[in-house]
């Protein structure tokens, strides 16, 4: 299960002591734990500046997760935890990626989806199945990989069309 409590948590007063303070145009400035940041070991296609991410709650209750870019204020992207959506997606990781985010031998991979939600109608919104994140919560290191187009959907919808 992926630790999203731990990586993108409230802070308390004594976080924010060594906090970075960074500027988004979604949420303002924001405090950011260092201890708290995802660093991807190669940028999400499409925006080779970001490199530094952090997980931010949408809410207490929602299952929706923000992965804000640090390195470029107006990049922030929607995700859910594959395993909220789908218990049965489970595509392979090649061994050169879990390499290169230091996944212990057994160790369980974390998938996160990006969601896209169309403003005016959110029950058509969709998950991208073909280019999951991966992320290695304990090393805080994250990976976008690309899979097989003919198995896997872009743009998956999450909610049954009526």
């Amino acid at each position: 299960m992926i630790e999203m409590s731990g990586l993108s948590k409230n802070m308390n007063q004594s976080e924010t002591d060594t906090a970075l303070m960074v500027q988004t145009s979604r949420f303002g400035e924001i405090a950011v734990d260092p201890e708290r940041i995802i660093t991807l070991v190669s940028p999400l296609l499409g925006f080779p500046e970001s490199i530094r991410f952090i997980l931010r709650p949408h809410s207490q209750k929602s299952p929706f997760v923000w992965l804000q870019s640090l390195d470029n204020p107006d990049l922030a992207f929607v995700v859910i935890p594959a395993s909220l959506i789908n218990t049965d997606y489970r595509p392979a990781v090649s061994p050169q990626i879990l390499k290169e985010l230091q996944f212990a031998p057994g160790q369980e991979q974390e998938l996160l989806l990006i969601l896209t939600i169309p403003k005016d109608n959110p029950e058509k919104m969709t998950a991208n199945l073909l280019g999951p994140v991966v992320l290695n919560s304990s090393r805080r290191l994250a990976a976008q990989i690309v899979l097989d187009p003919n198995k896997y959907d872009p743009c998956q919808p999450l909610f049954p069309q009526k």
